[in-house]
């Protein structure tokens, strides 16, 4: 693997709801070229530190992207494939890498597959792209038969992912994406439904076109190691520190995400050195800004997003702190339209503070590269250790609404100055390093050159 992986801070973007697409394709809905409004927000996603987009299903679907119609054509809702490429072509020329979501467990009802086995049923030439077709059956739609839906969707018709035909028709769309938008990865949705010989067989088609291309997959439980190893996955979405993040800071507990990270990544870990794609909201689950009980630990979120072992990924539109929660079954304020110019009259705090973060991660390898270690674990307070080679990063964070007092030992003898706080250097007495962390706060100790 290529080392950009290594150093990306991923933007994620739900691209129909970003862009204020209507919610439902029909056919009178016109063609509009709203995909362009992308590349409009590359200055800000530059100052913030983003050098990767990963953008939620583009291709023409009946409705949330994720019950796709044609895997080869943007939806019309989005623009024509002419803008997709215009607009990947001026994204990487601005420095960033490209990620798309590749949704191939499952198809919307109007893929032309699926029309064909409705129209001519048992002669359909397509009958066996798809799982479980039963002619002596139903379907809650009255099709006359019955198919294998993703988790009792209907609307989500299960591809059969093991006959050779699906396979050269997906693997000749990924072929597409990458010669046509020259992309750069993939995030694999609902990972976890599909074969691993379907896996192994894509990451063969991808390392023969482009060696250095990134395949990260949906697991929500169970064994990431399953799915990412040699011969498959790059990596997998982190839902174990995800719920850890957020909730450490409700219970005022940083017991629990300290578990996690330790069960994870440090010596003897699950998946030391391994890199898991880390969130702390996506297009699936309610916004951090929502999710949190003390709105004043965002920061402190942030500053453990950007300093655990993986790769970190921001939401679009939670950089400031926007609130999101299903409604209804309904994931429509997941996913808003947001517009620039009227966010940046906003407070901009957060995002300063992230864009030093990202900064910081850019410039210490240690926060990139190194493994984990705890410190010291209080219920409100933590530190914890990132070391790469001969640079060691000590990162410390405080929940709590008061002052706190904490001190570790570091044999090193090094001058420790926190970075992320004005280079304000730290007290070293009694054999000790002795720090006051401010409530709602964290630091980044680095020893001063």
């Amino acid at each position: 693997m290529s080392s950009w992986i290594d150093e990306a801070v991923i933007y994620h973007i739900y691209t129909l709801g970003f862009c204020g697409a209507e919610e439902e394709n029909q056919e009178t809905v016109p063609l509009e070229h709203r995909i362009q409004k992308v590349t409009s927000w590359s200055e800000h996603l530059k100052r913030m530190g983003i050098n990767t987009i990963l953008f939620a299903p583009l291709f023409e679907s009946c409705s949330h992207g994720y019950d796709i119609i044609d895997y080869y054509k943007l939806d019309k809702r989005l623009g024509d494939n002419d803008d997709l490429k215009l607009v990947c072509q001026k994204l990487h020329e601005a420095g960033f890498h490209i990620l798309l979501d590749g949704v191939f467990n499952h198809v919307g009802r109007d893929f032309f597959a699926f029309k064909d086995l409705q129209e001519n049923r048992e002669e359909s030439k397509y009958r066996n792209w798809f799982v479980n077709v039963n002619f002596e059956g139903n379907s809650p739609y009255n099709d006359g038969f019955s198919y294998e839906a993703w988790e009792g969707h209907y609307n989500l018709v299960k591809l059969n992912l093991w006959d050779q035909e699906v396979r050269d028709y997906l693997f000749g769309a990924v072929k597409s994406w990458i010669d046509e938008f020259k992309i750069d990865g993939l995030r694999l949705d609902v990972a976890y439904c599909i074969d691993e010989s379907f896996l192994a067989a894509l990451r063969q088609v991808t390392n023969e076109l482009k060696p250095d291309f990134w395949l990260m997959g949906e697991i929500i439980h169970g064994d990431y190691g399953r799915l990412m190893k040699p011969g498959l996955l790059d990596s997998v979405t982190n839902y174990e520190c995800y719920k850890g993040i957020y909730s450490s800071h409700n219970d005022k507990n940083y017991f629990e995400i300290n578990y996690s990270l330790n069960r994870l990544f440090a010596r003897g870990g699950l998946y030391e050195g391994r890199k898991l794609y880390n969130f702390i909201d996506n297009h699936d689950v309610a916004r951090i800004g929502s999710i949190l009980k003390e709105k004043e630990n965002l920061k402190n979120v942030y500053t453990m997003l950007m300093t655990i072992p993986g790769i970190p990924s921001i939401y679009y539109g939670s950089e400031w702190g926007i609130e999101g929660e299903k409604q209804k079954g309904s994931d429509k304020s997941l996913r808003p339209e947001l517009d620039l110019e009227e966010m940046l009259e906003g407070d901009q705090s957060l995002v300063e503070h992230i864009s030093v973060l990202t900064g910081l991660r850019g410039e210490y390898k240690a926060l990139r590269e190194g493994g984990y270690e705890q410190i010291v674990v209080k219920n409100q307070q933590l530190i914890y250790a990132r070391s790469y080679e001969n640079q060691k990063v000590y990162v410390a964070l405080n929940l709590e609404g008061t002052e706190a007092k904490m001190s570790f030992k570091d044999q090193s003898g090094h001058k420790y100055v926190d970075v992320l706080n004005n280079h304000k250097e730290i007290i070293f007495e009694n054999d000790e390093y002795q720090i006051q962390l401010q409530p709602f706060s964290s630091q980044i100790l680095v020893a001063e050159e």
